[in-house]
């Protein structure tokens, strides 16, 4: 008997759909995964993994556990963990992710910010310290 891993088959799950056809307006709040094929103005927080389909259209700030973009967002995205971009996705806006991933042909069009985890205090000091650099001279 095979076992699958539950992390693996939570992302797959598709638990709220706006499905294509779909005008939604306001602010969403989720515990699972959410899944936009239609149209959405307002704002999302999930605590699964956000995904813009391929014909969607997003107007709203996102924050989730993960977010893939394979259609068009505008606005800021906080992904907890990861972010990608797919070769057809589209993101107009800030991107603050522990993991960004834009496949080619993906756009990003806005300033992106990576944070180490916060386990270990190291590795906060490093995101404040600037090193000098150094090159050799050309000769």
């Amino acid at each position: 008997m095979k076992k699958k891993n539950k992390n693996k088959r939570a992302s797959e799950r598709t638990d709220t759909l706006i499905g294509p056809g779909s005008e939604v307006e306001g602010v969403l709040q989720c515990e699972d995964n959410l899944r936009i094929d239609g149209r959405f103005n307002g704002s999302i927080e999930s605590q699964g993994c956000v995904t813009i389909g391929e014909e969607a259209i997003a107007r709203s700030n996102i924050s989730a556990r993960e977010v893939i973009v394979a259609g068009k967002v505008y606005g800021d995205v906080t992904a907890e963990n990861k972010l990608t971009i797919t070769p057809t996705g589209q993101m107009y806006g800030d991107v603050y992710a522990a993991s960004l991933i834009v496949m080619e042909g993906g756009l990003l069009n806005g300033a992106s910010r990576m944070d180490y985890p916060t386990s270990n205090q190291d590795a906060a000091e490093l995101t404040d310290t600037t090193l000098p650099l150094q090159r050799s001279e050309a000769g």
